[in-house]
């Protein structure tokens, strides 16, 4: 009687691609935890699991540890979220978010953003901790520019500010992302056809 062949561990595409670490930047791994420092900030996040990371001086290798697809998947993630970690605190990330419509203003007081959206009151967003936002002065405060060393920080912030006045179809006016195409509907004519 033949013993079982053993399946090959599957590879994602992305998940065996080899993290190069920058300068500067130091990656210390333990079995459950990994923590990136850099010029940017510092970050730390529980490993998914299913996935084995190997550090080999400035080199990070991900392999699979589960058979199957789960195995490359788990790989996949772990691979992409310490990518992003490593990006973060070496070169950091920016948004950018456009305010559009009469009389609609930001403003950053301390540790909060004030903003002015239509509403018959002032909404005040409490700026999370490692965030920066800033107003350029020559956008009159319909501008915003987020930077972050954490991807998901920044981009938790972004969407939370967009959505307190999302662009409405017919006028275009609300808070959008820099550079977002906003599909503009024709209002309805009345009388249309007469």
């Amino acid at each position: 009687m033949n013993a079982p062949a053993t399946t090959p561990l599957r590879q994602s595409r992305t998940g065996k691609r080899v993290i190069d670490i920058p300068k500067g930047v130091s990656v210390t791994l333990t079995s459950t935890t990994v923590s990136v420092k850099g010029p940017r900030g510092e970050s730390q996040r529980a490993l998914p699991g299913g996935a084995d990371v190997v550090l080999d001086g400035t080199k990070l290798t991900v392999s699979p540890v589960l058979a199957g697809r789960d195995g490359s998947r788990m790989q996949g993630l772990t691979r992409a979220l310490i990518a992003c970690m490593v990006k973060g605190v070496s070169d950091g990330y920016t948004r950018g978010l456009q305010l559009v419509g009469t009389g609609y203003r930001a403003e950053v007081k301390g540790a909060k953003l004030v903003l002015n959206v239509g509403y018959s009151h002032q909404i005040h967003f409490d700026i999370p901790k490692g965030l920066k936002i800033e107003i350029p002065a020559d956008s009159k405060g319909t501008a915003l520019n987020l930077s972050c060393h954490d991807k998901e920080i920044i981009g938790q912030a972004a969407a939370k500010i967009r959505a307190y006045r999302e662009p409405e179809p017919y006028g275009g006016k609300g808070i959008r992302y820099m550079g977002e195409k906003v599909r503009v509907k024709a209002g309805k004519s009345s009388g249309k056809g007469k």
